[in-house]
């Protein structure tokens, strides 16, 4: 990977981050509810706290991507910065970069000299961008108060999904690499246990979809 695309790229992955520092503290939030150490009173007001805060993390896994490809995603939508609708966005930044979605890895002692871990492709245990965009739009139907003469709320469908949903964007986030358009190398991006989330650019990747750290 070259150094002036690290140098032009600097911005949005530290903006990106940024946003995954969010992310972070909203999933402990629905961590903290779903293990009942906070609590909403009752069980519907729980259920929706937590699903807020679920279609907030979904957002903001895209909006993430967005800072990443701000550049050029600009370029093509001139009115950016009024774009929300996370199924919108994902359209059109897999029309930009078919490979703007989060790349979730696992990282595993190496037998290569001078090499402490390899970077390998996460089985598929983790949100994935259909899923995102699916439970993304059920959550709309605990933002606003039910119609009494329409369709009651389902509460049981969102506290059976939560747990799994919450593992499968914690499995998608906690390392992975990010692909910018132009660029031949990539970013691993850390959420760390305790710390803020980092990220670090690598050269290109063999064929094999083996990265080294």
């Amino acid at each position: 990977m070259d150094i002036g695309s690290v140098s032009k790229n600097t911005q949005n992955m530290n903006k990106y981050v940024g946003v995954m520092a969010e992310l972070k503290l909203r999933t402990h939030v629905i961590g903290m509810f779903l293990s009942g150490q906070q609590n909403a009173v009752y069980k519907a007001s729980n259920i929706e706290t937590v699903g807020l805060q679920f279609r907030k993390v979904f957002e903001l896994i895209v909006f993430a991507s967005l800072t990443a490809h701000k550049e050029l995603y600009s370029a093509v939508y001139s009115d950016f910065a009024k774009h929300w609708e996370a199924a919108k966005l994902v359209k059109r930044l897999r029309e930009i970069n078919p490979q703007f979605y989060p790349e979730p890895v696992i990282q595993v002692p190496s037998n290569k000299p001078g090499v402490k871990m390899d970077l390998t492709s996460r089985q598929p245990d983790y949100l994935t961008a259909e899923s995102l965009i699916d439970a993304h739009g059920r959550c709309g139907s605990l933002m606003h108060a039910a119609n009494p003469y329409g369709r009651e709320t389902d509460y049981a469908f969102f506290e059976a999904s939560f747990p799994g949903w919450l593992s499968k964007t914690v499995n998608l986030l906690n390392a992975h690499l990010v692909h910018l358009p132009g660029d031949t190398g990539f970013y691993l991006v850390q959420m760390g246990r305790e710390d803020h989330p980092s990220w670090t650019p690598f050269a290109p990747r063999s064929v094999d979809k083996q990265g080294e750290a």
